[in-house]
């Protein structure tokens, strides 16, 4: 056993609403279980977490801790049980395999004994297989059961407003039933629909502010008004004439046992009424460079955007709308007669103002200063051509000395690798000649088995992720040289992709745009900028011709070699 007084322990304790999780101790009480049966450790921290741990990489407390342990801040770990750390293959393989190289010294249970042994490992990976079976079997009944259940006429999802699934039935036995509160209140929404006379907005906001709709009540939210994407799920819902698809997408539909609100015709109807029924043409879709980008400041909402076309007569030069009127308003001259008629495109982005309880009071900014504002920014993080040679050239050099490092290192460790073997070989040959006894050749065989596995691990090609940390560097490099120009000469596609590239949290407030410049470009920002004063066109070189400012500005400047090392290292440290 591992001495405890060197060990520093971790504590995870999780829980998460999934299937037989519901049954699981709370976090509160795995904390007091965990205090109370280690009050000697020397526990360092513990870390909480509600997420399901039937899927990898879905937890980044846990991936908190196990890095962790790995940078040796802690060498131990402690949980109420092996399924509380894994329920899926991936997780449970990390964990055995930090246990088996030393990396993970000793894991602690509260309900399940662990011994940090050849066996202990053998019996915890069958402990966290068995978790992930457990759960993997009772998802699959949970499926069978909601299928059978949706034969039967009742459907097994959440339901839809006005409805609700009858409270005093206990879990599996709960049927659908009318929500006292809300069943009229969804019928005059319907009814107001079928009048032809409000669109789904003004109906939802007649629901929201004159009725006080407000949803069910339930342990996980509800509470809220009638959203505008709600009342269009609402109307589309064929629950409501009394028949429901289970699962979504797979074509197989019930008819429901449950009361229906609106016969067939009346949801046929409303799907009229909606434009449902009626087949769109291909017409041209509008595309914008920057929608679904940035938020609204104020409000939260999304930005949209606007198409404005105007028209100026080619004949009296009066500028109107052509989508709106197809002649002059005033010659009264047709715009497919009109001489040289000249055609205006806007485009304007705006605030959704989706929000029911905020009032936003945000404008419209024009797409070209839009523009103005991003082509700004990438000014700030433009470097020169000389700067941008000079990078590359000196990347390249450090990239081929280190490859020759990579060779020598590489050369010492596959003979250390060897040598590992060899020892094991022998180590078999003694023990089979009775040389050494079962505990001796037990111990030894540990040691060695896991100093080998470290070596293989070493031993690991890295040279594609090393190649691709010299692609990913040049590329960072050679976008602060030409994305101004890029921009300016790009499509939308290329404009979306260029601003998405240069940061996130894309904010617009009062008609500014605020940009998080990504790692790189944001060294960039903050540099003195000596290097740039070389060129202030954004324009590429051709032909070796660059007009220069100053003399000064021939010699690489200091500051150069702690701005490159530090967007190479940002770069390395996100592939290694």
């Amino acid at each position: 056993m591992p001495n405890q007084s060197t060990i520093r322990y971790l504590a995870y304790v999780r829980k998460s609403t999934e299937g037989d999780e519901k049954q699981a101790l709370s976090i509160d009480s795995q904390k007091d279980k965990l205090r109370e049966c280690f009050p000697n450790i020397d526990l360092i921290e513990v870390v909480e977490e509600r997420k399901s741990a039937f899927t990898p990489d879905n937890r980044p407390a846990f991936a908190e801790v196990l890095e962790r342990i790995r940078k040796g801040e802690a060498q131990g770990l402690v949980a109420w049980h092996p399924d509380r750390l894994s329920r899926n293959e991936l997780d449970a393989a990390t964990l055995t395999y930090m246990v088996r190289t030393g990396i993970l010294r000793d894991l602690k249970f509260g309900s399940y004994a662990f011994d940090n042994s050849p066996e202990g490992i053998m019996m915890l990976q069958m402990a966290l297989s068995h978790s992930q079976y457990f759960s993997a079997k009772l998802s699959k009944d949970v499926r069978r059961g909601m299928e059978q259940k949706a034969k039967m006429g009742w459907l097994p999802n959440a339901v839809p407003p006005g409805y609700r699934n009858t409270p005093h039935r206990s879990k599996g036995f709960k049927i659908v039933e009318k929500d006292p509160e809300r069943f009229d209140l969804v019928r005059r929404m319907w009814d107001l629909m079928l009048t032809g006379k409000y669109t789904p907005a003004a109906i939802a906001k007649t629901a929201s502010r004159e009725w006080n709709y407000r949803s069910l009540t339930t342990r996980k939210g509800g509470g809220k008004s009638m959203s505008r994407s709600g009342i269009y799920r609402l109307f589309i819902n064929p629950f409501y004439y009394g028949e429901f698809e289970y699962p979504v997408g797979s074509g197989n539909w019930h008819q429901g046992k449950h009361e229906p609100m609106i016969s067939r015709e009346e949801f046929e109807r409303v799907q009229t009424l909606l434009g449902r029924d009626v087949p769109k043409p291909a017409l041209d879709r509008k595309t914008f460079a920057f929608t679904g980008l940035i938020r609204c400041g104020e409000c939260g909402c999304q930005i949209t955007a606007d198409e404005k076309r105007q028209i100026i007569c080619g004949k009296c030069k009066h500028k109107f709308s052509y989508i709106t009127k197809k002649a002059c308003p005033r010659c009264r001259t047709p715009i497919a007669a009109m001489p040289n008629p000249v055609l205006l495109r806007y485009v304007y982005y705006r605030c959704t103002k989706r929000r029911e309880d905020v009032a936003c009071s945000q404008g419209g900014i024009e797409v070209t200063k839009l523009q103005e504002q991003i082509d700004d920014r990438l000014s700030r993080v433009q470097i020169s051509q000389k700067y941008l040679d000079w990078a590359i050239k000196h990347l390249r050099q450090v990239h081929r000395t280190e490859s020759r490092d990579r060779h020598a290192t590489l050369k010492s460790q596959q003979k250390a690798y060897r040598e590992v073997c060899r020892r094991l070989d022998g180590l078999m040959e003694m023990r089979m000649r009775e040389e050494i006894t079962e505990d001796e050749f037990r111990e030894k065989k540990t040691r060695l088995t896991d100093e080998k596995a470290r070596y293989a691990e070493l031993l690991n090609d890295t040279d594609h992720r090393q190649k691709r940390w010299l692609d990913l560097t040049e590329r960072t490099f050679r976008f602060a040289r030409y994305a101004r120009f890029w921009f300016a000469e790009g499509d939308d596609a290329h404009k979306r992709e260029i601003l998405t590239t240069l940061g996130s949290n894309l904010v617009l407030m009062d008609k500014k745009l605020s940009i998080d410049a990504a790692k790189p470009f944001s060294i960039l920002e903050r540099r003195p900028d000596p290097a740039t004063t070389e060129m202030r066109t954004f324009e590429p070189v051709q032909n070796g011709s660059v007009k220069r400012n100053s003399e000064a500005s021939d010699a690489p400047n200091p500051g150069w070699l702690s701005e490159w090392d530090t967007i190479r290292t940002l770069v390395h440290n996100a592939l290694f």
